[in-house]
Parts: C-alpha cells; structure tokens; sequence
C-alpha cells in the first residue's frame, strides 16, 4: 500500500533536486513560524508555564537539513517566552516521526553539532534536548495516550495513505485533471477526508488536553480542483509522459495505471473535515502563495530557462522515487529534461505560483 512516503522518502543525496526541495519546504516553515510562535505561548499560558519537560512530535519529518531547522527554531521560541517571564527553561522531549524507511541515522549523526551550536548560542542554561526516532505511519498510533503538548507537520499530510480506488477511467492523467472525469475528484476528494479525519482523531488521542498542531500542507485558492494552482504542475508532468509515449518509450497503459497519492485541498474542505471530526477547535487558518521554484520573485521571461531547470529540480526530488519505480529509472532523465521544456513553455504566460494553509488546532 502506497504511504505518505513520497515526500519524505531517501532523496537526501545531497544533489541539487533535493536542496531545491528542501529550500522551498524551508521557505513554508519560516512562513509558519508566527504561528507556530502563537501556539507555543498559548501552551504555556494555559498551562501556567511549560511543564519540566516540554514533548514535541514531528509529523513526517524526513531527514534533510529542514528537521533540525525545526527543532532549533522551537527551543529558541521557547527560550524566549521563558526569558519573558523570567521562568525556567523546561527540558525538550523531540519526536521524529516518518516512515520505517526514512533515514533517521542521517539525522542523528548531525545531532552532535546540533547540540555543539545550541550550547554556543544558548549557553549553560540551554536546556536539556532529547531526540528520538518514531518510525510509522502517520495515519496510525504512534505515541501514548495524553502524551504530547505539541504536534508540528510540515508539507506532508497532503500525502494520502493510499491511492484512491477507482481511477482507472483516469486516462493519460497522473493526477486530477482538467480532463479527468468527474468521479476522479470526488474519488481524491473522499480518500483526503478520509485520511485527515483519522489523522485528527489519532493526534487527538495523543495529545494533553489544550494541546496544539500545526500543519503546513499544500492546497489551491479556490474552490474549483481543475485550477491551475491545483493541477498544472502534474499536468505537464504527465504530458512529458505522453510525449514519451509517442516516442515509443513509455507504454499508454504504464500512465493509465499510475496516479498519485497526493491531494491539495480547498481551505473550506479542512474546515469541513475538522468541524466533523470534532477533536480540535479551528484557532487559525491562513493561506500564502509559494512560487513553484524556491525563492523566486522575479517573474522577467529572460530567466525562463533557469526556473524551468529550478522547477523540474524540485518535482523530481519529490517524486522521482515512486515514478522511478512505476515507469523505470532508466526514463527518469529524459522524462525531467521534457518537463523542464513544458514548464519553461507555461511559465512564458502563466506565474507558476502554489498555494499552502498553515492550520492551528487545539485540542477540545
């Protein structure tokens, strides 16, 4: 069964693609990071300070640079509400969470200088740190009832548990579509709701009561799921593929059975899921564009090339280990290079730009 694996798997090789990747996760974190800032706050208000020791889970967390990003920009918030309030500097219980096939040695071999640069910025009274592993499914238990103060996912619970059933009227498409039939965007639509709401009710039982989660994921800005925010960026990736098929190098009936787990939902739809489920209040929802390329704000058609190349880097970091293993490592190369073309062709008339939601729940 196909996990929200994609995102996170073992792209950490150090090449570019998975830099590009990681730059533009970090640009969605830093823009989280007011909230995150608020709901930290918030914990230690309700809770009249934080507790000697402060339990942090992180939902698909991956192994890139982008994991102990995190957790540094944590402790700093908390050492500033402490510093504020003249109050002790609680001890850090950190939970990395993803898949049993992430690599968390990766992680834990940067864990000495980790430790080394907090010491140095933060001196004797740092506070102690504690990192462990949990490998698992995010769409299943992973941690004690009432156990945790703090969930924190970034760009990883838009990954579906599975592929949804029923696509295979999904011709030529690897995604929602303009052309796909209709059933495909209830079919993403129900397996999103699905997901989210198993997710919600799990974190639910996991967390102290007055607790919070922050979720950062992808979405679309309106409410249509054929708009351009939503779509295009797998259009073209599946119209390199076609442009392979005609070239008599991938077979039709390869794209047919291939669709991806991955669903970017409307603000209203996670409004509609958390009010069923009912295990959180709604503290806050914001949305934000992103520019597919990271750290891109310049639009001159002079520097098409260039974001075409940054964009098929960054696409293929996150997806090249599940169409790797569908279609062929040995397509992957050319399969990109097309795609680059494609994106460079829409990016001459179009902005190329995403949409994420930042979402603050606190558990009832």
């Amino acid at each position: 069964m196909l996990t929200e694996k994609v995102l996170h798997m073992n792209t950490g090789n150090g090449d570019s693609s998975y830099a590009s990747n990681s730059n533009l996760q970090g640009t969605g974190l830093q823009r989280s990071f007011p909230v995150l800032n608020e709901a930290i706050n918030k914990i230690a208000n309700d809770l009249n300070g934080f507790p000697r020791s402060f339990k942090i889970a992180d939902l698909g967390c991956s192994s890139g640079p982008n994991t102990l990003f995190l957790v540094a920009n944590i402790i700093d918030m908390v050492h500033d509400i402490c510093s504020e309030n003249n109050s002790q500097v609680p001890q850090f219980q950190v939970f990395l969470n993803d898949l049993f096939e992430n690599d968390f040695n990766t992680v834990f071999r940067s864990l000495p200088a980790f430790y080394t640069k907090m010491r140095e910025k933060k001196g004797d009274d740092c506070g102690s740190c504690f990192v462990y592993a949990v490998p698992g499914s995010f769409y299943g238990r992973l941690f004690p009832n009432e156990s945790i103060h703090l969930f924190h996912s970034s760009y990883a619970v838009h990954w579906l548990s599975r592929v949804p059933q029923g696509l295979e009227n999904n011709k030529l498409n690897i995604y929602m579509a303009k052309t796909s039939p209709t059933n495909v965007f209830k079919t993403y639509r129900k397996q999103f709701e699905k997901d989210f709401t198993k997710l919600l009710l799990l974190r639910s039982q996991e967390m102290i009561s007055g607790g919070r989660m922050i979720l950062t994921i992808p979405s679309r800005s309106v409410a249509d799921p054929t708009s351009e925010d939503c779509c295009i960026i797998w259009e073209l990736l599946a119209k390199s593929l076609v442009d392979m098929v005609k070239e008599g190098l991938v077979q039709e009936s390869k794209i047919n059975s291939f669709n991806i787990p991955y669903y970017t939902p409307y603000e209203d739809e996670v409004r509609d899921v958390i009010q069923q489920e009912g295990s959180f209040s709604l503290h806050s929802l914001n949305g934000f564009p992103l520019h597919w390329e990271p750290y891109n704000t310049d639009t001159n058609v002079s520097d098409l090339p260039v974001r075409g190349i940054n964009t098929a880097k960054l696409i293929r970091a996150v997806i090249e280990p599940m169409m790797a293993n569908h279609f062929g490592k040995s397509i992957m190369d050319l399969l990109f290079k097309k795609y680059q073309e494609h994106v460079v062709d829409h990016l001459a008339t179009k902005k190329g730009v995403n949409y994420s939601l930042v979402i603050s729940l606190v558990k009832h």
